[in-house]
């Protein structure tokens, strides 16, 4: 019986990298990774991963999915990132870079509570490494697919949304759609390529009976979107992603995330992130829903 050609089995294996500053969460994601079956490796040199990728015979029965960390402690190999990148790309498998964020003031708080010293500046002040470590990895946050802040997440939420987003996602070439609704009172959502106000709309925190719900009810969707400017709204927003979408796609992005955003994110955004993506799923294209803040109170 003839033996299968292995070159010619291998299917483009899906790599997702994970970076971000140190005590942003990498360790939460990748054990996140992890428990959806990928395979994973803390902190592997980047310059070696196109090798590691060619020793993975790509079979149906072979490893098709790979997750890394790639942290400052490596900066002397960061130099070559992009263009290791790029030689992964070229030769047929499709890379993925997630960069975790988070504010000054978090991580030194998460410092202090663990009493751990900075990895850059292990005889200096928290401070001093952490702008250190900002500034290594300035131009890899720069050039990431998505950046994540995770100033606001416990360990548990920050694994749940790791896992929702890479099992939504399904390995291929085509763009994925994210849509986040969010409240301007905490931040635009750093990650966001296309940002849409919606606190025009009639606000359901002022109605007694509504205050404490949410935009997944049934009766805060319908007084949202009885105004008929929530409809001309997802009708506008609907139109400029069938006509764009295919030129962010082209330009190589991985994501396109729409951030939809009220004054709190738990009534109106979340209402219309809801009703928007009953539009774009009837594409079939990737998509991934995000209520940053729905929780918040």
């Amino acid at each position: 019986m003839e033996l299968p050609d292995i070159e010619e089995s291998r299917r483009p294996a899906r790599v997702v990298i994970i970076s971000g500053l140190s005590g942003s969460g990498k360790s939460t994601a990748i054990r996140a990774l992890e428990d959806i079956g990928f395979f994973c490796i803390d902190n592997l040199p980047i310059v070696l991963l196109p090798k590691l990728i060619e020793l993975f015979p790509r079979t149906t029965d072979e490893i098709e999915q790979i997750a890394l960390v790639v942290d400052a402690r490596e900066a002397r190999f960061l130099d070559g990132f992009h263009e290791n990148i790029d030689r992964i790309k070229s030769e047929g498998s499709r890379v993925e870079v997630m960069f975790l964020d988070c504010s000054d003031k978090v991580l030194i708080r998460r410092y202090n509570e663990t009493r751990r010293r900075h990895p850059l500046a292990p005889e200096s002040t928290v401070e001093e490494g952490i702008s250190r470590e900002r500034e290594i990895l300035k131009t890899l946050r720069q050039k990431a697919d998505q950046v994540i802040d995770t100033s606001e997440f416990t360990l548990h939420q920050l694994r749940r949304i790791i896992s929702e987003h890479f099992s939504q996602i399904q390995p291929g070439h085509e763009m994925n759609v994210v849509l986040v609704s969010f409240g301007f009172k905490y931040g635009i959502p750093s990650q966001a390529d296309l940002v849409f106000d919606v606190r025009f709309l009639p606000n359901p925190y002022f109605v007694q009976e509504l205050r404490g719900e949410t935009g997944l009810s049934s009766q805060v969707a319908s007084f949202v979107m009885a105004a008929d400017e929530a409809g001309q709204l997802i009708e506008h927003v609907t139109e400029y992603l069938d006509k764009f979408r295919p030129h962010y796609d082209r330009e190589g992005k991985s994501y396109l995330t729409v951030a939809i955003g009220c004054t709190g994110g738990r009534h109106r955004s979340v209402a219309i992130v809801e009703e928007l993506s009953k539009r774009l799923r009837s594409d079939g294209g990737p998509l991934v829903i995000r209520h940053r803040d729905i929780n918040r109170t």
